[in-house]
């Protein structure tokens, strides 16, 4: 009997990766081409992110707890009896919410938010697919500058550095769901269609819990 791949059996389904790698083009597009309901981040809701940017020292927490319990919202919603059966591409990992935590809270801010983390993330359903984008620091650093959101005008090359390396280690360790790692350098699957039919083939050709896709130049 064939072995049914993981992109028809999966009904939830998880993009992911830092700031400015294309997560969130990515979920509206395989979403759509699922017919999948897509739950995506919402940070321009955030009330205190411009002010994150502005003075991470001050405004970090608020920011911090603000997406923690936007997120544990959505990820509510979708184990409710209308989304039971139905497929589901997000663009959020929720178990990856501390590395933005450990980058920007003090010791005793971190040690508030880890209380309150680990009183709701048990609730979080395990997804049955990540889609890791990986890139390099400096390629994440010009497509932020590039896309030009008035919101991102503030965040620090290093921030995006030292974010994309703990992005890096997170998904190094993370077992918890079968994860394709995509190296996204000289991918585009927003304006190129042949880049998306091989992400797509290769997941669906994906077995065991870990596979890899790096197309070069």
């Amino acid at each position: 009997m064939a072995q049914r791949n993981v992109l028809e059996s999966a009904r939830h389904i998880v993009v992911e990766g830092p700031i400015g790698v294309g997560k969130t083009s990515l979920a509206r597009r395989l979403a759509s081409h699922l017919e999948a309901q897509a739950s995506l981040e919402q940070p321009e809701l955030n009330p205190f992110l411009t002010r994150f940017y502005q003075d991470q020292a001050r405004h970090a927490l608020p920011t911090q707890l603000f997406f923690l319990f936007q997120r544990m919202d959505q990820l509510r919603d979708l184990a409710q009896p209308d989304f039971f059966g139905r497929r589901v591409v997000v663009d959020y990992l929720l178990e990856k919410d501390p590395i933005f935590a450990q980058l920007t809270l003090s010791d005793d801010e971190y040690e508030l938010y880890r209380q309150i983390y680990e009183r709701v993330s048990p609730q979080a359903p395990t997804p049955d697919l990540v889609i890791y984008l990986q890139a390099r620091p400096e390629t994440l650093i010009a497509r932020v500058r590039k896309r030009g959101i008035d919101i991102e005008r503030r965040i620090s090359d290093t921030y995006l550095t030292e974010l994309a390396e703990r992005y890096s280690r997170f998904f190094y360790n993370y077992d918890a769901a079968p994860v394709m790692v995509v190296n996204s350098e000289n991918l585009n699957f927003v304006d190129r269609d042949d880049d998306f039919r091989l992400l797509v083939e290769r997941i669906e050709a994906m077995r065991g819990q870990r596979g890899y896709f790096n197309r070069g130049e």
